[in-house]
């Protein structure tokens, strides 16, 4: 069995640690970008809240360099001892811009003091070629990762939840990051309408067969005034308890390859916002929830992986 600083996955801090050998902090940023699939009358994604999923950057409006310092301020109030950080790109479509604009903001961020990597979250399909080699070139500079939002390997699903692409287009932009060494990392998120348990792990086999370098596991949030929010208070939208929630987590490890960062285990969201569940504001008992599951079963990341 493969333990990581004692841990039974391969945890995004016990990975930070092995490549720079020091406590890094990742500072969320809101770069004043929007989200295509906002434009029009398509409304976005039924779960995303109405900053874009960037709750917790920078303030929005702010320079790059102000919400950075800002944010890192925060950061070693936390934890006194960081000196190093990864500048991450979060709200809403971080590649939606022209190069130029893009490659701006991104050498602001460079720029900070302290500051190894930058992490960029987007679309499968907002990466047109000329922003992929834009990304190439960062990768040669810095320790470079694309985050891209899936949620579901299932279309049906994808349909359900109102995310205007589909499975294929998150393959293709895979392979894309690919062809130029970016490390990629996805976004998954469990509970959501109309999936099954075994829909689920389905996502996670098809994922595992991507030789991804990382992924993001989400709890479904039920946030204020978003159509899922809508839907929750028509009982449409069953939510799991703790220990089911440890439970789906600890199943899809299993079909991980060890060599797969976990970057996320679960989600929150600001409190004020939340509807529901309650229990995701309480995020230490979640995880430890999570490792207890693994623990009781004497399993591990990887333990079910297959090649």
């Amino acid at each position: 069995m493969e333990r990581w600083s004692g841990k039974r996955y391969h945890s995004w801090s016990w990975h930070l640690q092995s490549v720079f050998g020091e406590k890094v902090a990742k500072i969320s940023l809101d770069a004043g970008f929007t989200c295509p699939h906002r434009r029009g009358t398509s409304g976005g994604c039924i779960y995303c809240s109405p900053r874009g999923s960037g709750d917790f950057t920078g303030e929005a409006g702010k320079t790059i360099p102000a919400q950075f310092q800002e944010m890192a301020a925060k950061a070693r109030e936390k934890w006194p001892e960081v000196r190093k950080f990864i500048a991450y790109f979060q709200a809403y479509t971080n590649t939606l811009a022209p190069v130029s604009q893009l490659e701006s903001l991104y050498n602001q961020a460079l720029e900070q003091e302290g500051v190894v990597g930058l992490s960029i979250s987007t679309r499968p399909d907002c990466l047109p070629r000329p922003v992929l080699d834009l990304l190439a070139q960062f990768n040669k500079k810095t320790w470079l990762w694309v985050e891209l939002g899936l949620q579901s390997s299932h279309d049906s699903t994808l349909r359900r939840i109102n995310r205007s692409h589909d499975y294929a287009s998150f393959v293709e932009a895979v392979e894309n990051l690919k062809e130029r060494g970016i490390r990629t990392c996805a976004h998954i998120i469990l509970g959501l309408p109309g999936e099954t348990e075994e829909m689920m792990l389905q996502t996670a086999r098809a994922l595992a067969a991507q030789n991804l370098e990382g992924i993001k596991i989400h709890l479904l949030n039920v946030i204020k005034n978003t159509p899922l929010a809508e839907m929750w208070k028509r009982g449409q939208v069953p939510l799991p308890d703790m220990a089911t929630y440890a439970r789906w987590v600890a199943d899809i490890l299993e079909l991980l390859p060890p060599e797969m960062v976990i970057h996320r285990l679960t989600g929150d969201s600001p409190a004020p916002l939340l509807l529901a569940p309650a229990w995701s504001l309480r995020k230490w008992e979640v995880l430890m929830a999570i490792e207890g599951e693994l623990k009781r079963r004497e399993t591990w990341q990887g333990k079910k992986y297959l090649p």
